[in-house]
């Protein structure tokens, strides 16, 4: 249903913009256009590591290095687990689930979840294009700081 939505609110801005001036909306679509194509290739690249990423380290393998509890060592290796891996959530949460149904500490899954969110070591070529290197290093660097923060907070509220 919120798809929908914004696909209309999409499609209602887009003729108000065709009302107001032409000339521009159409040259904005132009470069939209020509931005996605040159994205495309990178996009791509993303996908091949992810798929790359999800055959060398399969959710056994992950499950093994991080089912143990939430000791300090199993929290951070999930945290690097999840940093270098670009896991769709569809697949993230019943993953989660089997971990935790598997004796992994809910500090551990916090971590490795939070990191898999908001830490992006495999988007970081394309990310460090569009933001600037200096930017994504910074982003990345905080985000894996505040994860294992979050981590931390959860472990305590829970």
């Amino acid at each position: 249903m919120t798809t929908i939505v914004l696909i209309v609110c999409a499609v209602v801005s887009l003729i108000i913009s065709l009302y107001k001036n032409k000339a521009k909306t159409i040259e904005s679509i132009k470069k939209a256009k020509g931005m996605m194509g040159s994205m495309a290739s990178d996009i791509i690249g993303v996908l091949l590591i992810i798929g790359l990423i999800l055959v060398i380290i399969p959710p056994e393998r992950i499950e093994t290095m991080i089912g143990s509890g939430s000791s300090f060592i199993a929290t951070v290796i999930a945290a690097l687990v999840g940093t270098i891996t670009l896991i769709p959530p569809v697949i993230a949460f019943p993953l989660i689930g089997s971990l935790k149904a598997n004796g992994a500490g809910i500090v551990t899954l916090t971590a490795f979840l939070t990191t898999l969110t908001m830490v992006g070591f495999v988007t970081f070529p394309v990310e460090s294009r569009t933001f600037g290197k200096t930017f994504t290093i910074k982003r990345n660097a905080l985000s894996f700081v505040f994860a294992l923060v979050i981590a931390v907070i959860v472990g305590v509220v829970m």
